[in-house]
């Protein structure tokens, strides 16, 4: 049985399970939460706090200080279309916040991670990723660039991970490449792609809106699944001959919805080019993270025995399965609009 039937298989018999994670999580549905404190003065602090809204409700998570820090100004809330910001001014007793703890009272509950950044009056900067298995944060005195790094490298692959629209459009590359060397150069021609768009985006010289972005990207993963159908009924086909090309195009359209992850995190402009950098090289280890586990699983289906009929059927039906899913998403994204 060659790779791309094999690789159908696998595709199959992940599918019920996929599908049923569907309903409960769609591509880049996960933002998180978002904690802003700069120093004031010696001792007085401004707070922001952005919590998503996800389908209209509020993110059930409450900010808890420790008892040192008392509220100067009351929280003042305003609604934007996908999350609730509150602001405020605290003071210490101590006169700082270092060595203090934070804590994110019921994140624990939740699937959303809080990205943290504490700027102090000298310009140090502290950023950190907090999840709901430690829903607290330390707040130190100084910050380290390698801190910085491992959190936009773990927030770049769980993305990517996150992001099945982008995984499923990599799995349909493979179904369409006839050599791992050709499935080489086509990775590496979307790779190149999204980072270009990715940057240009993420530093501000490109601006598209998300909605249609991710509408237009469910629609190439559709357009993907037709030229499937055209290669294996032998038309000819510019993707077969070039698909480096054709993910070369593509990526330059996913890569702004990249950038849009990015985005939701509002950091400062000053973060950017740093937060940039690392998650763009989270989100190419999460993709060859996810190259190396179908590889991983192809090698193992192959010292297995199954049905032959199976591998002749899954090709042609795990191709109509992704074209589906892409339709569905396309057509959701766009009445969301």
């Amino acid at each position: 049985m060659n790779v791309r039937r094999i690789v159908a298989t696998i595709f199959l018999a992940v599918t019920a399970a996929f599908l049923a994670q569907a309903g409960l999580a769609t591509a880049h549905e996960i933002r998180p939460a978002y904690l802003q404190i700069d120093e004031m003065t010696a001792n007085r602090f401004k707070v922001v706090w952005r919590t998503p809204l996800l389908s209209g409700m509020r993110l059930p998570v409450a900010l808890r200080f420790p008892d040192s820090v008392r509220n100067v100004t009351p929280p003042a809330e305003r609604e934007l279309p996908d999350s609730l910001v509150e602001s405020r001014v605290v003071e210490t007793v101590d006169g700082s916040l270092a060595g203090k703890r934070v804590e994110f009272v019921g994140l624990q509950a939740t699937i959303t991670d809080v990205l943290v950044r504490t700027r102090l009056l000298d310009g140090a900067v502290m950023t950190a990723m907090i999840h709901p298995s430690q829903p607290w944060v330390d707040v130190a005195a100084r910050p380290g660039r390698l801190d910085v790094a491992r959190i936009f490298i773990v927030h770049g692959i769980e993305h990517i991970l996150f992001g099945y629209d982008h995984l499923l459009f990599v799995l349909a590359l493979m179904f369409i490449v006839r050599s791992w060397r050709a499935l080489l150069w086509t990775v590496t021609a979307f790779t190149a792609a999204h980072s270009i768009t990715l940057t240009l985006a993420t530093l501000g010289f490109v601006h598209v809106p998300g909605p249609p972005v991710e509408a237009a990207i469910a629609f190439s993963i559709l357009l993907l699944a037709c030229e499937i159908i055209r290669i294996q009924n032998g038309q000819a086909s510019l993707t077969a001959k070039r698909p480096w090309l054709v993910a070369f195009a593509f990526g330059l359209l996913h890569g702004l919805g990249f950038a849009g992850a990015l985005s939701e995190l509002a950091l400062p402009s000053g973060d950017i080019p740093l937060a940039l950098l690392f998650f763009n090289v989270g989100v190419e280890i999460g993709q060859l993270m996810f190259i190396a586990t179908v590889i991983g699983l192809i090698a193992l289906v192959r010292q297995t025995r199954y049905p032959e009929w199976l591998g002749r059927n899954a090709f042609t039906t795990a191709t109509y399965a992704i074209g589906a899913m892409s339709a569905f998403w396309f057509v959701e994204r766009v009445a969301a609009f």
